[in-house]
């Protein structure tokens, strides 16, 4: 992943958003968003949605490798932030065990739809997401394991 942010110049990190839009259509059968006229347009759509998307690569310690802009707001990191943190530090240590659940979960079944949970920012505020739909992400070359993603449509901060 680029250590630059989705911008006009790197298309928006349009490979990596068409990753992630073809994942989810297929656990989904649905679109994470409407195609646009070209993938440059359709990872800039998602980059600027209004529900946040992020995901996590394959490693022993998966970090974050993508964040929307809304994503980054709810969190409260920059890009650069973002890809030096373990997608588990958004969960409160108090809440590991449930995020590793739902993650074994996830990797075992493909997908889950409408999670709920506690999460925290990167600054220690509090947020509970609802609705969320977290998936596998599938290498489009090989059909193997690519990493995980998240969709949250929705959250309140406690």
């Amino acid at each position: 992943m680029t250590s630059l942010p989705p911008n006009p110049d790197n298309d928006y990190l349009a490979a990596h958003a068409q990753l992630l839009i073809a994942s989810y259509r297929h656990w989904f059968g649905a679109e994470l968003l409407p195609p646009a006229a070209s993938p440059a347009e359709t990872a800039r759509r998602l980059f600027e949605a209004e529900f946040a998307v992020l995901s996590h690569d394959t490693g022993p310690e998966p970090m974050f490798n993508y964040a929307n802009r809304s994503a980054l707001a709810l969190f409260e990191m920059d890009w650069r932030q973002l890809l030096a943190t373990p997608s588990r530090a958004s969960a409160e240590a108090v809440k590991q065990e449930e995020r590793d659940r739902i993650m074994a979960q996830v990797s075992a079944q493909g997908y889950i739809d409408d999670y709920a949970g506690i999460r925290v920012s990167r600054n220690g505020r509090r947020f509970r997401i609802e609705n969320a739909r977290v998936w596998n992400l599938v290498d489009p070359e090989n059909g193997g394991y690519a990493g995980q993603a998240a969709a949250i449509p929705a959250w309140r901060f406690l």
